[in-house]
């Protein structure tokens, strides 16, 4: 065999980002080189499906690879970003991880939930105040 050696570091996320850049550089993949955000959304669909379809199955071992699938497919979609200058996939984490600490204030503020529906309800009263405050933006 005589191609690129794949990326090694040990830590499969930056391995996992390392192997789409691979791909879509000069020398890579034709085909994963001409794909597009737009044509990309279809595989994102695709796998979302699939990863459902596991569930509703039951079947955890095959659950862990369509998840992984997905994961791929946000990969590599974020890296498309990345190319265009739009954002990364750190922009895309600090993100969610931002959000996600918005939405539990009973775990990173002051907030008490005793229950499922107190949780519940705190994340969905987030999540509006997000929306109004895009929407007055």
């Amino acid at each position: 065999m005589s191609g690129k050696e794949p990326p090694n570091s040990g830590n499969p996320f930056t391995d996992t980002i390392g192997i789409v850049k691979m791909l879509r550089s000069p020398g890579g993949c034709p085909w994963d080189m001409k794909q597009t955000i737009e044509s990309a959304v279809g595989d994102l669909l695709d796998e979302a499906d699939e990863v459902r379809e596991a569930l509703e199955m039951g079947d955890m071992k095959n659950l862990r690879e369509e998840l992984g699938d997905l994961f791929w497919s946000i990969a590599f979609t974020a890296n498309i970003a990345r190319e265009r200058n739009l954002f990364d996939m750190d922009d895309i984490l600090k993100e969610v991880n931002n959000k996600m600490i918005r939405r539990h204030p009973h775990v990173f503020g002051d907030a008490v939930a005793n229950s499922p529906d107190d949780a519940m309800r705190y994340f969905q009263e987030a999540k509006e105040r997000e929306k109004n405050e895009i929407h007055k933006g």
